[in-house]
């Protein structure tokens, strides 16, 4: 890691530093034969521009294989509104070169900067620039190295020869709305699938999503800051309406194409794909009301696919990353809820049992699965947080776990496997970043870090995150607390408390490392005992944690924040006359929450981009839990904040981007109009220009200040 510079103050090295990642390496592959390992890494941690990168396994020596100032020329990117979108929905905030795709030997990369096509040539270190009709978006070569395949904005899928020789179209919009070789938004937003096209192992055809998004209704992005610009427009698939529709197509390289068939009106969410040698592509479909899902085999000869899995759950299902997938000898991986535990599955055989909690998988080998866990429904961990890679053998009998620190349940770990290598990047709550190691398997199945470590030149943090890690209450619910730096009891007495939870599904903040909660650390230095919970619903403790928020996010989430609250005063100084709660998202929905709801609790609240009106937001997320808004409107008026406006008792100050178009800032008008109308005193933050992410750096320095000095204020001190 590099220092940092002695002027910044905290705030803004947070935010000119993307929270500490510019400069860490990211986005690893390990090539088929194990050789070389490839990843993304900027210059150093006040550089956003990533450069791509090798590491030879048999030396550990790194060298740069693609810089985008040499490619660019020194020019400035130019990114296109596609490629934008794009990344807002990926959480990008960096630049230069941000994905990166490699053929099957892993000789070769191609990747997009500024909207053209590129290709590295990974083994003679050179590059080149491929002709292209772009902006495009998503590059990815051939097995063979022969083609690359795009998308591009004009909702083309086109085909580029790597030697130069020509570039056509594969398929091209027959309408208006119509994109191919492109994730549709409810995939890229809420089913984790950024990708539209995959590649055969031979090479000879592609699998293609064909999008319409004609059905969605069309909401419009103001820039009020800027009236001479037209509103943006935007397909937006709010709870209750039509969503795109979306198919899938089997092309080849010669021409032919051959539709997917499926029962598109039961199972309309194409979930995942997955195309890998020696097996026939699965394809995993859900229901609208995501309580029903088949694993698919497809016969890309005739387009006719056959239900090789299919389940069902009272509450809802989900998609896990990395599967369904095929072991070499055809066995079926998939994850499924079975009898209240999230267990790994090989062929028919659960795997892992209730002390697990399996999140994804990661690689799956001739003998052994490599999956991401954390701590299951038996509830026996010390302390909560951790997150594991552990790797299992087909029939459950072996299990190993990887860990940079030898401790993989005080850490957090993710990791890549392939050709007998694994990469593996461990955080722990007392060292700052992360730490990424290369490690070589042995021929019995032992690991030995006898490769290398992976340089970061991402900045040190100007402050040291110290959580102390609990489980609080009855419900045991995992909660991280934070006092002032020196912070001493006696002369101190107690702290006003400041909640900082997201507190709501796919978002968990307890974990096992250092730099995720430097954020809550800094509000602590500023006078503060900040209080970090998961409740009910966030991620990591089990499907019956999970799915207990169904048709109820007001009552659970809020519930289990004052019951975290209640239960640390116990051991901790919180000074409960003197509480608020701040949060993003989620999370500030949760604050905004807090105080309509409970101001016996909470004397102040600061809500970030909140949701207050649940049939404003998409289909996927929102009728997961809430159901359909036609089948449950009174579901969503519980749980929706404007009914409550009458009831604010208390100071709430209201942050929205006007240029989000995920949480659009209707939900921050709305609620605002409400307050007003039931004669309520509140404070409303517009950031013009501003999305969901907030990725300027003043704007993300200047908010920390801004909520502290607005929270400070509100509890008088």
């Amino acid at each position: 890691m590099t220092s940092h510079t002695p002027a910044d103050t905290f705030p803004r090295q947070y935010a000119r530093t993307l929270r500490y990642t510019v400069g860490a390496p990211r986005s690893f592959s390990v090539v088929p034969d194990g050789s070389r390992v490839v990843f993304l890494r900027s210059r150093s941690g006040g550089d956003r521009a990533n450069l791509l990168w090798t590491l030879d396994t048999a030396t550990g020596e790194e060298r740069i294989a693609a810089d985008p100032a040499v490619l660019l020329g020194g020019g400035e990117e130019d990114l296109s509104p596609a490629e934008k979108a794009r990344r807002e929905r990926s959480r990008e905030s960096s630049a230069g070169i941000v994905g990166y795709a490699l053929d099957a030997a892993g000789d070769r990369a191609a990747f997009a900067l500024s909207g053209r096509l590129f290709t590295a040539d990974l083994a003679a270190g050179t590059t080149a620039e491929l002709p292209a009709v772009g902006p495009l978006l998503d590059p990815r070569l051939s097995p063979d190295g022969a083609h690359v395949a795009y998308a591009n904005t004009a909702g083309e899928l086109r085909l580029t020869r790597t030697d130069g020789g020509g570039d056509r179209a594969l398929a091209e919009p027959d309408g208006p709305n119509v994109t191919w070789g492109q994730a549709e938004f409810i995939a890229q937003e809420e089913i984790d699938r950024t990708r539209g096209f995959w590649w055969s192992p031979d090479g000879e055809r592609l699998l293609a999503e064909r999008a319409d998004d004609s059905p969605v209704r069309r909401w419009w992005i103001a820039d009020p800051a800027n009236p001479d610009r037209e509103p943006a427009e935007v397909a937006y698939p709010a709870a209750g309406t039509a969503n795109a529709e979306v198919g899938l197509w089997v092309l080849d390289l010669h021409g032919g194409r051959t539709e997917v068939s499926w029962d598109h009106a039961a199972f309309p969410y194409l979930a995942r794909v997955h195309w890998s040698e020696g097996g026939v592509p699965l394809l995993l479909v859900q229901s609208r009301d995501q309580r029903a899902q088949r694993v698919l085999g497809l016969d890309v000869t005739t387009g006719a696919t056959e239900v090789l899995f299919e389940e069902h759950d009272e509450v809802w299902l989900e998609a896990f990353p990395g599967v369904p997938a095929w072991t070499p000898d055809g066995k079926l991986v998939r994850i499924s809820d079975q009898g209240g535990v999230r267990a790994l599955v090989v062929g028919d055989q659960a795997v892992t049992g209730a002390d697990l909690h399996v999140r994804s998988v990661v690689a799956v080998t001739a003998r052994e699965v490599f999956f991401s866990a954390s701590g299951g429904a038996e509830e026996t961990d010390p302390e909560p947080g951790w997150i594991a890679v552990g790797r299992i053998s087909h029939d459950g009998k072996e299990l190993a776990w990887e860990s940079a620190n030898g401790r993989p349940f005080t850490s957090v770990t993710s990791a890549v496997h392939a050709g007998g290598i694994t990469v593996r990047a461990t955080a722990e709550p007392d060292l700052p970043g992360t730490l990424v190691q290369v490690a070589r398997d042995l021929p019995e199945g032992v690991v030995v870090d006898d490769v290398a470590t992976v340089a970061s030149y991402a900045e040190t943090p100007a402050i040291t995150a110290r959580p102390v890690f609990r489980f609080a209450g009855e419900r045991r619910i995992p909660a991280a607390v934070f006092l002032p730096t020196g912070y001493d009891r006696e002369r101190d007495g107690l702290l006003p408390v400041l909640m900082d939870p997201y507190g709501g599904p796919h978002g968990q903040r307890v974990v096992q490392a250092h730099n995720p909660h430097l954020n809550s650390q800094w509000f602590a230095d500023q006078g503060f005992a900040v209080v970090v919970a998961d409740g009910r619903g966030t991620p990591g403790r089990g499907p019956a944690w999970e799915k207990s928020i169904a048709f109820d996010f007001a009552g659970a989430t809020l519930d289990d924040q004052v019951e975290a609250l209640r239960a640390l005063a116990d051991e901790f100084p919180l000074d409960l006359d003197r509480v608020a709660i701040r949060g993003w998202s989620y999370g500030g929905y949760l604050a905004a929450l807090a105080v309509l709801r409970r101001p016996d609790v909470f004397h102040a609240a600061v809500a970030g981009a909140p949701v207050t009106d649940w049939e404003l937001y998409d289909t996927h997320y929102t009728e997961r839990y809430l159901g359909h808004p036609a089948e449950r409107p009174e579901v969503y008026a519980a749980n929706s904040l404007n009914g409550y406006a009458a009831g604010l008792e208390r100071p709430l100050m209201i942050i929205h981007g006007l240029a989000d178009d995920n949480v659009v800032a209707a939900h921050t008008l709305r609620l605002s109009s409400a307050l007003l109308a039931a004669g309520r005193p509140h404070t409303v933050l517009p950031l013009s220009g501003v999305t969901h992410m907030t990725p300027q750096e003043e704007v993300a320095e200047n908010l920390l200040l801004l909520q502290v000095d607005f929270v400070k204020r509100s509890l008088g001190l």
